[in-house]
This record gives structure tokens, C-alpha cells and sequence, in this order.
């Protein structure tokens, strides 16, 4: 079993760095895993919120080999999603999350935000009063290279939203975030718009697992974790959190770990 390089604790947040993204993928997947079993154990079932996008893979890949839980007391969800995309497009987060994980285990229920044929209005109403209706025991996210958490990038993010899930104009750096990832070929095909669960929603879930590989992470984590807990960097609200643990590799720890003499 890979063991973490470093350890720290900021604030409340727990800080795991591994040496690579797949001992971090590996370790993650193991708290998630326990998480998700314990839940299950203590009430029957487990509600969780899962993040689509390439940060995530190593993650999903070790869930999706996890055969022996208990997949189908698993009720998921998922965190955001464009709008404007073809229903069968396959830059959706929807589709993301079905290829990666959803459509390989035997899961109880998918709740996709996915719009229904509904006025966006309509369906964000009703994502959020599934979200609502039970609590959230496990929240698998990553952070933007903005620091974003699902799309609430720093000019809409607001820790005090009384909505769970709302409409947001998508910045700059989280559409070039996108194209970097190889999602769009170009900024163009970028749609502008998402639906997102909102910061408080996101930090409704019992236990967060937060997931951030790679070099471009790397000034979006220093900031996380020695800048001020404010909106500007969304991502330091887990900071705040009670059983938050962050998952570093090497590269995405590298400025924290220099900035902070470690």
C-alpha cells in the first residue's frame, strides 16, 4: 500500500501528497471506498456527489474496480453540467461520469443533471430537491485551476448561497481549463453556461474527498491552502470543513510545499 509523502493539516482539512497521480488515485479510492461502507452500514444506503473530469480518472478507475462494495445501495450524483451541449455529446459531464464509473457498477439510482426536457429553472428545482430530500455522505470532488469547486468559479462562488443548485456564467480560466484538458478543441466550442451545485451543497456531504493531481493545480492549491478562506478562491472552504482530506501528488503540491519551507 503507498504511503504519503507528507501529511499536514490546514485548518480543518486534512493534506495527503503522494509521490504520483496513482498512489494518489489508489489512496483516495480507499477512503472513498470506506466512506462509502460506512454509510451504507450505519443506515442502509449512501448518497454521493461525483466530479467529472480528467483529475478524477485515476480515482474512478480504482471505484470502478472495487467489486466487492456495495454498489447497489449507492445513490449518485454529480456535480455540474454545460448547457447548450446535444444530449449526446461527449464533452457532457453526464456522459463523462457514465463511461467512467456509473455505467460499470450496479449502482441503486443515477440522478444526472442532465436538463429532462425541463426549462433549466425546472430542472435545477428538481436536482436540488433530490439533493435535499436525504443527506450526503460522501462528495468526491477536484479544484479548478481558478480554485473553482464544481463551477463556482471566483466571480459567482458564494459560501453563503441559499440555493443548492443554480445557473452560472462560466470565467476565462475555467473555459481555457477545458480546452487544456482536451475537452473542446478550441475556446469557441466552450459552452459559456452550466448548471452547478452551489458551495454550501457541496459542503452539506459528511465526508469531502478532494482530488487534485498535476502541475497546473499547483498555484491553485498554494492559494487554497495559504490564502485567506474568501470567495477569490473558492476551493478554501474545505478548509472549514470537518472531514475534508485533500489528495496531492508531487507535482500539484510542489509550490505549497516550497512556499511553505516543507
Amino acid at each position: 500500500m503507498n504511503e504519503p509523502i507528507h501529511t499536514a493539516h490546514i485548518d480543518r482539512l486534512r493534506v495527503e501528497v503522494y509521490a504520483d497521480r496513482e498512489a494518489l488515485g489508489a489512496a483516495a479510492a480507499r477512503a472513498a471506498c470506506q466512506r462509502i461502507e460506512a454509510a451504507v452500514s450505519r443506515t442502509g444506503r449512501c448518497r454521493g456527489i461525483f466530479a467529472a473530469a480528467p483529475s478524477q480518472n485515476e480515482l474512478l478507475a480504482h471505484l470502478r474496480a472495487a467489486r466487492a462494495l456495495r454498489w447497489d445501495a449507492v445513490e449518485a450524483f454529480h456535480m455540474d453540467e454545460y448547457i447548450g451541449l446535444p444530449a449526446g455529446a461527449p464533452q457532457r459531464f453526464s456522459h463523462f461520469l457514465r463511461t467512467a464509473l456509473f455505467d460499470h457498477v450496479p449502482l441503486k439510482a443515477v440522478h444526472l443533471l442532465d436538463q429532462a426536457g425541463l426549462p433549466i429553472a425546472d430542472e435545477m428545482a428538481r436536482y436540488a430537491d433530490m439533493l435535499a430530500s436525504a443527506p450526503i455522505d460522501v462528495v468526491c470532488l477536484g479544484v479548478g485551476e481558478n480554485g473553482h469547486i464544481a463551477f463556482n468559479d471566483p466571480p459567482v462562488a458564494d459560501f453563503n448561497d441559499s440555493r443548492l443548485v443554480k445557473e452560472v456564467q462560466l470565467d476565462l480560466a475555467c473555459r481555457l481549463q477545458q480546452v487544456n484538458d482536451g475537452a473542446f478543441a478550441t475556446l469557441a466550442a466552450v459552452p459559456e453556461r452550466a448548471m452547478t451545485l452551489t458551495v454550501p451543497a457541496l459542503m452539506r456531504g459528511e465526508s469531502l474527498i478532494c482530488v487534485v493531481p498535476g502541475e497546473r493545480k499547483a498555484a491553485a492549491i498554494q492559494s487554497m491552502l495559504c490564502g485567506p478562506i474568501e470567495e477569490n478562491c473558492p476551493a478554501s472552504i474545505l478548509r472549514r470543513h470537518d472531514d475534508c482530506t485533500l489528495y496531492l501528488d508531487a507535482a500539484s503540491a510542489a509550490l505549497w510545499l516550497e512556499s511553505a519551507g516543507r
